[in-house]
């Protein structure tokens, strides 16, 4: 039998996730097959006219196809990227727990100080033009792994703790160097916390929004995001289709996010007891 208090907290958090995560996506899914005149009044109503294929079609074929090249550049930048934090975040990690020093206070406090400090734009444009790599995909990979990596680094910090030193102390007398140990002995035992590694940083770089809009102006280099300027202008707007670009460039990350939620949770949480 359930308390009732308990059944009311039941019934708060499951009418507040409905109200705000189910109903939003509802609204989404509903506009985003209207036809153009029903989607202008932006009301969540049934669609007196399905215009699924329609849409979707109008959203792909988009000024020469803008689309197709948006989400590739996207998913250059996202693996590219990902690739670069799992591996540093790890390496940093396992120093930072391994090795005891007076730098690793100093170190933790930088560490932080990249989840908190905000980016700064100007001076990072400014010298991405020096260096001649400005409107670049390497140069927004290298972006992106600067603003993410201190993410990627607590949870790897974290999760070795939860490692013998045994482990470590064997390899070592079997004759591991540092690589070997690194690479073959700890890599293997870091599935956990690397695909929640891989699936939070996916999720945030394939939907940056605000870093590829100062750091790749122009239409040569646009990532997926971006498209969304495509049906939007100061006087007129296509909401059925900016809607359906929504849609298409939501659902991708969302599937993977619901396919592997049990294993982002068990990542987050490895490491948590032990320091």
């Amino acid at each position: 039998m359930i308390a009732p208090r308990k059944l009311t907290v039941s019934v708060l958090a499951y009418s507040g996730a409905l109200l705000f995560f189910v109903v939003p996506f509802l609204f989404i899914g509903l506009t985003a097959v209207k036809s153009r005149q029903q989607a202008s009044l932006l009301d969540l109503s049934w669609p007196t006219q399905w215009q699924l294929w329609e849409n979707l079609t109008a959203v792909i074929e988009a000024r020469d196809y803008m689309m197709i090249q948006a989400f590739i550049n996207s998913a250059i930048i996202t693996v590219a990227s990902v690739t670069l934090i799992v591996v540093f975040s790890a390496m940093v990690g396992f120093v930072l727990n391994r090795r005891k020093t007076s730098w690793n206070k100093m170190i933790g406090f930088l560490v932080l100080s990249g989840l908190m400090i905000p980016p700064a734009i100007v001076p990072t444009i400014w010298m991405l033009q020096q260096l001649g790599i400005f409107r670049t995909l390497h140069s927004m990979v290298l972006i992106e792994v600067a603003y993410n990596i201190s993410f990627g680094i607590i949870l790897y910090r974290a999760f070795f703790s939860t490692i013998p030193r045994d482990l470590d102390e064997a390899a070592i007398m079997d004759g591991a160097g540092p690589l070997t140990l690194f690479f073959k002995v700890m890599m293997p035992l870091l599935k956990p916390v690397t695909v929640t590694c891989i699936v939070v940083q996916s999720v945030v770089i394939f939907n940056d929004f605000v870093h590829p809009l100062y750091y790749l102006p122009g239409d040569d280099n646009v990532t997926i995001q971006l498209t969304l300027y495509n049906f939007q202008s100061m006087f007129n707007t296509a909401y059925n289709l900016l809607f359906m670009n929504i849609l298409v460039i939501t659902v991708p990350m969302l599937i993977v996010f619901l396919i592997f939620n049990r294993q982002i949770v068990s990542g987050m949480t490895s490491g948590a007891i032990k320091g």
